[in-house]
């Protein structure tokens, strides 16, 4: 394992610097401050040496002179939840892709790719993190696998995680979404949550309520983003919790819960984007968009700034950033507009962000390529559903929700074969094991896609990263899964046996290793590929993604068959 000390910041010069002994590193004039307390606006320069704001109010000589015309200084925004990999590129590029958008600090889970590469991918993430320009910070993945309901490419201990919980980038373990593992006492919980014990650890606890809800929390666990609607997130806050307000790709819980955000309910809330691809980044924004959001939904800017900053590092024990104050690590960021989240220019750790700043990055080598692997190819006779057709158990989609309805319908069948029926929006969906330990596929139907024909498959599946596809006819499913595995995995589109359109992801078959730009314009292609076949969904890959997830409610699929998430039992 590669670790790379945090240097330590010297204090001798600081304090010379912020008391006018001498010119400032860096001093930003001409930019209100936005005090995250009473008093609104601040005026003053913003004196910098080192990573560290030394000076405000008074009059700065500096070394290097930021003009910033009138732009209003906030603090740097922090991400409190994320899966890199599901932003479907590197690090590298995950950093440059959204560090302009004011993100200067985001604590990641790099639990996607452990569920397929296991400790190779703790190893990849904190070697990573010590080398991108944000603060990337790391909680430990707590969950691999997340469930025995599927088959994962590897398995983490509490002694495997105990190798990177002391390294500078690590923060604590993450979220904690074996809720009934927990709740029973299940030893490998036991031993995760003992060895973590007085640190931070995420929760993962979607529609938790009561008295189950209080057993969670004895054990430690201090944050949620799994909350959808406001009295869920109420009774969280008010028994001790920070809840992380979500809007992601697929996700979007922001306008149900933004009502409870006020300046005085804000130390209790921050904000996470969980899942978001560079698509929606480009078009909307990451944090910025947000903050953007939530202040058009009514809340005071006060409380939006306070709880993407200040409320989110104090949540993560980070207690060296979220002010724009003398003594504080100097995340900055200059807005055009306060309300609209305007990001005119970044300062991250005292450095202006731009191209030459990415440039003197060392960017390390991907890790797992070759990881979709299946024992032959699968046909489309494998990819039928055998069963008399009454009352199948019927996944239903709910648009922006990663929950799921439980429905049942009768099918026809035809040969023993339960068919699609896209007059009522019913498709089959099968889940193909690919980490090469077995040739499970698991068989069932989905509603929601509105597909009219062919196919849609994906190697990401959360959270074991099986095949997942979705379609009409065994003969596109067949060749949509196949054609992932000669990529190493990704997205693609199937139509009457041709593939209109894919997105390879070989690194892990999670991450491309291409530019964040290349990345949202073949998604871009996808998207009018996937319009063109009827699908309805604006995100139909993450939505498809989440069809495999036997931790969030009601009904799901894994390669062991449909499951029953509310029983956690397989149909």
């Amino acid at each position: 394992m590669s670790i790379r000390p945090i240097p330590t910041r010297p204090i001798a010069p600081r304090i010379a610097q912020g008391r006018g002994g001498g010119p400032a590193d860096m001093v930003i004039r001409g930019a209100p401050r936005r005090g995250l307390g009473p008093g609104g606006l601040l005026d003053g320069d913003i004196a910098i040496c080192g990573d560290t704001i030394v000076g405000t109010l008074d009059h700065y000589e500096g070394r290097h002179i930021i003009d910033a015309q009138g732009r209003i200084a906030v603090p740097g925004f922090i991400d409190t939840h994320l899966h890199v990999e599901s932003s479907l590129i590197t690090p590298f590029e995950f950093d440059r892709c959204v560090l302009p958008h004011g993100v200067t600090t985001a604590i990641c889970d790099p639990h996607e790719m452990a569920n397929v590469l296991g400790r190779a991918a703790l190893e990849y993430f904190v070697d990573a993190a010590s080398r991108v320009v944000m603060d990337l910070r790391v909680n430990l993945s707590s969950c691999v696998p997340s469930t025995t309901l599927e088959t994962s490419g590897a398995c983490l201990s509490a002694d495997d995680l105990m190798e990177w919980r002391d390294h500078p980038c690590v923060i604590g373990l993450a979220e904690f979404m074996n809720v009934p593992g927990v709740l029973n006492g299940d030893p490998g919980c036991m031993a995760k949550l003992a060895a973590f014990a007085g640190r931070h650890i995420d929760g993962h606890a979607p529609l938790l309520r009561g008295r189950a809800l209080n057993g969670y929390l004895a054990a430690g666990i201090s944050t949620d983003h799994e909350a959808t609607a406001a009295a869920e997130a109420l009774e969280k806050v008010r028994k001790g919790m920070t809840v992380l307000i979500r809007e992601g790709s697929v996700c979007k819980d922001l306008r149900a819960l933004v009502p409870l955000l006020t300046p005085a309910t804000s130390p209790f809330f921050a904000f996470c984007t969980d899942d978001r691809n560079p698509l929606e980044i480009a078009h909307e924004g990451h944090l910025d968009y947000l903050i953007r959001l939530a202040i058009a939904e009514g809340v005071e800017p006060l409380a939006a700034y306070r709880s993407a900053s200040l409320s989110a590092a104090q949540a993560f024990g980070l207690r060296d950033r979220g002010m724009v104050a003398p003594g504080w690590r100097a995340d900055i960021v200059l807005l055009d507009d306060l309300r609209e989240c305007r990001v005119a220019d970044v300062i991250a750790a005292g450095r202006l962000v731009d191209d030459a700043l990415f440039a003197t990055r060392e960017v390390i080598a991907p890790v797992g390529l070759h990881s979709v692997s299946l024992p032959a190819p699968v046909s489309a006779a494998d990819m039928a559903q055998a069963g008399n057709g009454v009352q199948a158990p019927v996944i239903g989609l709910i648009p922006g929700q990663i929950i799921t309805e439980f429905l049942r319908a009768d099918m026809t069948v035809c040969d023993g074969v339960i068919q699609a029926d896209p007059a009522r929006d019913i498709a089959r969906v099968c889940v193909v094991a690919r980490h090469g330990h077995n040739d499970n596929i698991g068989r069932g139907l989905v509603k929601g896609f509105g597909l009219k024909a062919g196919a849609l498959a994906s190697s990401v599946g959360h959270d074991s990263h099986n095949i997942c596809v979705v379609g009409l006819e065994g003969a596109d499913m067949a060749v949509a899964v196949n054609h992932l595995e000669t990529t190493g995995g990704g997205f693609v589109i199937v139509r009457d046996g041709r593939v209109l359109a894919d997105l390879p992801l070989p690194i892990a078959g999670l991450m491309s290793d291409a530019p964040f730009e290349q990345v949202a314009a073949r998604l871009e292609v996808l998207r009018a590929a996937a319009r063109g076949v009827g699908c309805v969904l604006d995100e139909p890959f993450l939505q498809l993604a989440f069809l495999p997830l036997p931790v969030i409610p009601h009904l799901k699929i894994t390669d062991f068959g449909m499951v029953d998430v509310d029983r956690m039992a397989l149909l």
